[in-house]
């Protein structure tokens, strides 16, 4: 109803292109506005000016000879000053900025190995901004952003370097676990040369000790008894020490211990006690 009035409605974001007689008139913001059709008016078209997104992906090969997928990400927008050469200049603008990715990634990309395209990649990105800003702007068209969302690299590619990264962390983490058991053989040495040290120490204390009171007990009883001498003294000690041992070991109901003589010649003695044994037994037979 309002065409046939000659009426139309511009919606928000947006403007239209008015032609009369097939020529440009005007730029129609947003709105209504009056086309008398009958004197040659009409609307050539709508132009959005909202951030419009295209994601671009290029396939190139970096200097180290890997190909690799680049996920480029352009935000641009038309110029509501330039409204009339975004409407007229191009007619796929998307076409275009994708072709000029194209260009500017595998023109940068070739020079970088893979390690650097990905430590590089917001270079990469304002370089493809910058040629895009120049390039766009000729045509009404503003560069917003541009993001290289995603570098990926051949499936094989991308495996090896998994390993590659497995294996160093690996070697790392072997590396480590050695150098901490080294550690800690190191620290079990030394506590037990610590130990032993202070072990020694304590026996020479205990031994030292030992001497002290048998020297005094010696030299106590040979003032209390006269005319003993210390070689008297030390046999009754170690007589007095053999009846406590026997006496410790009979109180022990589990004691599995046998005293028997340790000279050089026990063992004659032992074989000549048995062999009377056995002629004993043999007489009370």
């Amino acid at each position: 109803m309002g065409q046939a009035l000659g009426c139309i409605q511009v919606d928000q974001s947006n403007v239209a292109i008015k032609e009369t007689f097939g020529k440009f008139d005007e730029v129609l913001e947003p709105g209504c506005h009056c086309l008398p059709w009958c004197l040659g008016s009409q609307v050539a078209g709508h132009l959005s000016l909202r951030v419009q997104q295209l994601d671009v992906r290029c396939e190139t090969k970096t200097k180290d000879n890997v190909f690799v997928t680049v996920v480029a990400s352009i935000q641009y927008r038309a110029k509501p000053e330039s409204a009339q050469d975004a409407f007229y200049k191009l007619s796929n603008t998307r076409n275009q900025i994708q072709a000029y990715v194209f260009d500017v990634i595998r023109a940068s990309v070739p020079k970088l190995d893979l390690d650097s395209t990905f430590e590089q990649k917001n270079d990469i990105a304002k370089t493809v901004e910058n040629e895009l800003e120049k390039a766009m702007s000729h045509y009404g068209y503003e560069i917003v952003q541009t993001l290289i969302v995603d570098i990926e690299p051949d499936v094989h590619v991308k495996r090896a370097m998994n390993e590659i990264n497995a294996a160093s962390r690996m070697r790392e983490a072997a590396s480590e676990k050695a150098e901490a058991e080294k550690i800690l053989q190191i620290k079990r040495a030394e506590g037990e040369a610590e130990s032993k040290y202070l072990s020694g120490m304590g026996i020479a204390r205990q031994r030292q000790a030992i001497v002290d009171g048998l020297r005094n007990s010696v030299l106590a009883f040979s003032e209390s008894v006269p005319g003993t001498s210390s070689k008297d003294v030390m046999d009754m000690v170690l007589v007095t020490q053999y009846f406590d041992t026997l006496k410790e070991i009979g109180a022990s109901s589990k004691s599995n211990s046998v005293f028997i003589p340790h000279g050089p010649g026990a063992v004659r003695d032992i074989a000549s006690q048995i062999r009377d044994g056995l002629l004993q037994g043999n007489a009370a037979e």
